[in-house]
Order: structure tokens, then sequence, then C-alpha cells
């Protein structure tokens, strides 16, 4: 960040915010990446603006930044305008801006979209893909089974350990977003997979000791690029658009809440921080609930 004419004590400033963030608050490595490149971004425009300390920040300049973001996507000008907002907190509480507020921009903000989920009918289609034959094939069966049966993120999936695995309370131990624990309860179906995978397949795939329930192909952590490309291939062969781990989990979360899961539950579950992201399966339900009552209503 260096090889520019930005003012060095405000490149200082950024490059400890991200040693605090890395640090202190245990962001990822993506994270602080992404956040030093916005903030070179920003620095960059405050700079040819005559500012040379954060000090001189104003709602105005805050303003007329937004409005240079205005060609970019929206979810990428809110993640800009989030790492300056997050340095300019974190000078404050070092003292370093006075009163200085950050001001409420107006913002245009994505609609939340409900969720796609799979029928069950889509969903046996595609667990059927997987070659039962080979190890990697019970391996990518156990791993969708993973997803679906417990609702996980992929990176969940990817990270769980054998010691995570509770047979005789069907449930699984997880790590989610931010450290956070949670014992999730799976179907005895999804459980036998996990126990078949164990006994035969993924022995074959160890290479080398490891504590990793689901192993690559090379004995070592199975990459989340590599389950997406999973899931893509065996879309294709299983004659359905491109399902992504995401979307199992979605299935997961709308099965339930059909099947009448309290949404509370499903909260705790997923591992949602806010129930707010839960929210966003009823309108799924929603919307069934309103194309049942049209086709019954005699009054179309």
């Amino acid at each position: 960040m260096s090889e520019n004419s930005v003012a060095p004590g405000m490149e200082n400033d950024v490059e400890d915010f991200l040693d605090e963030m890395q640090h202190d608050r245990g962001a990822s490595p993506h994270t602080v990446a992404a956040y030093r490149n916005d903030l070179v971004q920003a620095l960059a425009f405050f700079d040819a603006r005559g500012m040379a300390r954060w000090d001189e920040i104003s709602a105005p300049l805050l303003l007329d930044y937004q409005a240079s973001l205005g060609e970019l996507a929206i979810a990428t000008r809110q993640r800009r305008l989030s790492a300056v907002r997050s340095l300019v907190k974190s000078l404050k509480r070092q003292g370093r801006l006075g009163d200085f507020s950050f001001p409420d921009l107006p913002s245009a903000r994505k609609a939340k979209i409900a969720p796609q989920a799979l029928s069950i009918e889509d969903l046996a289609r595609i667990m059927a893909v997987p070659d039962l034959t080979t190890a990697d094939g019970v391996r990518d069966r156990t791993l969708m089974e993973l997803i679906y049966g417990g609702g996980l993120r992929v990176s969940e999936a990817v990270g769980l350990r054998l010691a995570d695995i509770s047979r005789e309370n069907l449930a699984i131990h997880v790590v989610g977003k931010r450290g956070k624990h949670r014992w999730v309860p799976v179907p005895g179906v999804t459980m036998d997979w996990i126990d078949h995978y164990v006994r035969g397949a993924r022995g074959t795939l160890e290479r080398s000791p490891s504590e990793l329930l689901i192993l690559s192909n090379r004995g070592l952590a199975m990459r989340r690029t590599t389950v997406y490309l999973m899931l893509q291939a065996a879309s294709k062969l299983a004659g359905l658009p491109n399902v992504h781990p995401h979307q199992l989990r979605h299935t997961y979360a709308v099965h339930l809440l059909k099947g009448g899961a309290d949404l509370r539950a499903l909260q705790e579950l997923l591992g949602h921080a806010s129930i707010a992201t839960t929210q966003v399966y009823t309108q799924l339900d929603n919307a069934e609930v309103a194309a049942r009552y049209r086709r019954a209503h005699p009054r179309k």
C-alpha cells in the first residue's frame, strides 16, 4: 500500500486497524485481505480530495465517497462502506476522531430472496449420483447427507472431526461462524451413511493419521471449492440446474419449516446469530400458502 501518494499516517492507521482485526478480533486472512482492498480504494479517493488525516473526515466527504461507488454492485458498495465505517469506529474508540459520528448514509439494500429448496424427488436424484463402488463416491454421498441432514454450511461440514460425531445421541458437534459451537441432531439415515463411510471409504482415502471426518482424494482436508465442483458435476448428471452446497442447507431448513419446526428452533439448528436471517425461509412457506389459496378460492 506504500507505493502511492497517500499520507503515511493514514496508511499506518489502516495497517494498525487490520492488525487489530486479525490479532484481537480473530478475523480470517480472507476477511483481512478483503478489508485491505476496500480501504486501499477508500484511501485513494480521500487522498485525491486532499484529505491527509482521518480526523479530517466529514459527512459530506463520505457522501461523496458513497456516490463514487454508484457503478458497483450493491453488495460491493455496502462492503466498501462497511470497511470505512469499521475503521472510523476503531479510531473513535482510541479517541482519535473527537465527537465525529459516521452518518446514516442512504443505501440500496438487496431484497432478500426466498431460498430455492429442492423437492424431495430432486433431492433423491442428486443424492443417487455418486458411484458407491468407489471411496470418493461414498464420501461424496456422505457429505451431501451431512449438509442436508444437519443443515450445515459447507465450511462446517468439511471441518468436522471424527470426535464431533456422537452416534449414541444421533448428533454432531459443529463449530460455526465466529467459532460458535452447537450440537445438531441428524436423522438416523445420515448417521448410517457416516458409519458406512468411516468403516470403509475413509480408510481408503486416509494417507496419514487425521482427525478430520471428510478427507479429499489425497487424504487432506477437503476444500470448499472441491465440494462446489462435485455438486456442480452431480447436478449435471442428475439433469438438474446447478445445485450448490448452500441449496442443500436451504432445503433442510425449508423441509423442517414445512414439517412444523419452530422458527426459533430452526435458528439454533442453523447457527444463525439473528432470527431475522432465519425468517427468510418463511417467505417460501407464505408463497406456497398464497398459491394454494388462489387455487382453492372460488372467486378467481
